[in-house]
C-alpha cells in the first residue's frame, strides 16, 4: 500500500474528512469529527489506527509490524509499520475496523448504520 491508496481507501469511507490538526506533516482522517487514523506524508512507513484493546493486543502478538500507537494512547491505537509484511486487504480491513469503532462511539444524534457503511466498501 502507498500513501495515496492509503488516502483513496480512507475518503471513499462514508462521513470522513482529512485535516492536519497536529501540522502539515501529519494527515489526520476523520468520521463526523473523531479521528480513526493517521499518518506522517514526509515518510509512508506507518499509520495509527484506533483499535479495541484486546484486539490491539492480540495484533501486537501476532503481527510484528503492528506496535502500540505512536503518540497515542498505547491502549486503544496500533501503529502499523507498512513494510510489505502484510497485504493491503489486511490493512484495509484494520482502516475499515477503526473506522467502525469510531462511528459506532458517535454521539447518538451523529450515529448512522456503521454496518450498512462499512458493507458497502471493496476491500
Amino acid at each position: 500500500m502507498n500513501i495515496e491508496e492509503f488516502y483513496g481507501f480512507c475518503l471513499q469511507l462514508p462521513f470522513v474528512t482529512e485535516g492536519f490538526p497536529f501540522g502539515g506533516d501529519t494527515l489526520v482522517f476523520k468520521v463526523k469529527n473523531k479521528m480513526f487514523a493517521l499518518t506522517g506524508v514526509d515518510t509512508f512507513d506507518s499509520i495509527n489506527l484506533k483499535c479495541n484493546p484486546e484486539k490491539a493486543i492480540q495484533l501486537r502478538e501476532q503481527y510484528s509490524c503492528v506496535i502500540p500507537g505512536y503518540h497515542m494512547s498505547k491502549v486503544h491505537w496500533n501503529s502499523v509499520m507498512i513494510d510489505g509484511s502484510i497485504s493491503d486487504k489486511l490493512i484495509k480491513q484494520w482502516i475499515l475496523d477503526s473506522y467502525a469503532l469510531v462511528a459506532a462511539s458517535l454521539p447518538k444524534v451523529e450515529r448512522f448504520d456503521v454496518a450498512a457503511a462499512v458493507a458497502s466498501i471493496p476491500i
